[in-house]
């Protein structure tokens, strides 16, 4: 038997005035919430200021210039998974999103990271295929099943619920079986050995 809850942080990625993150952040934590395995953190980009200046050298982990990014670092490490709430702008992620990506490093590696993503037709699926890849390069590890929300203003009721809750719940059960699946393997590997980044 597992001796705590997984550590979860949603992030919501983006800033925009008018976003429709929170909206869909706030519906999937609550999916989240519902199970027994895992303690939730959200992570609101709007909330979390970053300097556009970034270091030029890499540093271990927790050793940043800028208080701002200490703090992101400090919770992005302390995670056993994670979720980026994404939409699709312009064929890609948000900039405060890779911002906050880039900013830091070893804090995400060996990490395990599920997507929500929303947007027009495509449902901001072209969004997490750039995402796989930039996390690729940080170690991280991303998990196959994902939630998508076409049209995604249309997908919504006027309370912030979805209106075919059965297929989007079920999406959601089955990204965070496997997103629970890898922490508890990530995070038993980690607490046995450094990882070789």
């Amino acid at each position: 038997m597992r001796e705590t809850r997984l550590r979860l942080a949603v992030i919501i990625g983006s800033i925009r005035e008018g976003r429709f993150g929170a909206t869909v952040a706030h519906w999937f934590v609550g999916q989240a919430q519902s199970r027994q395995d895992l303690e939730i953190q959200v992570i609101d980009l709007a909330e979390t200021p970053l300097p556009i200046s970034q270091q030029s050298r890499p540093v271990p982990e927790g050793v940043y210039d800028s208080p701002q990014v200490r703090r992101l670092a400090a919770q992005i490490g302390s995670m056993d998974a994670l979720v980026i709430v994404t939409p699709e702008y312009n064929h890609g992620y948000p900039g405060p999103l890779k911002l906050a990506i880039d900013s830091i490093n070893p804090e995400w590696h060996a990490k395990p990271i599920g997507f929500v993503s929303y947007g027009g037709i495509s449902g901001g699926l072209r969004a997490i295929e750039q995402l796989r890849l930039v996390f690729a390069e940080l170690h991280a590890v991303t998990v196959r099943n994902t939630v998508s929300f076409h049209s995604a203003h249309a997908q919504f009721d006027a309370d912030g619920n979805p209106k075919d809750p059965h297929a989007v719940n079920a999406a959601a059960t089955a990204m965070l079986d496997q997103l629970t699946w890898w922490a508890h393997v990530l995070r038993d590997a980690r607490a046995a050995h450094p990882y070789p980044a």
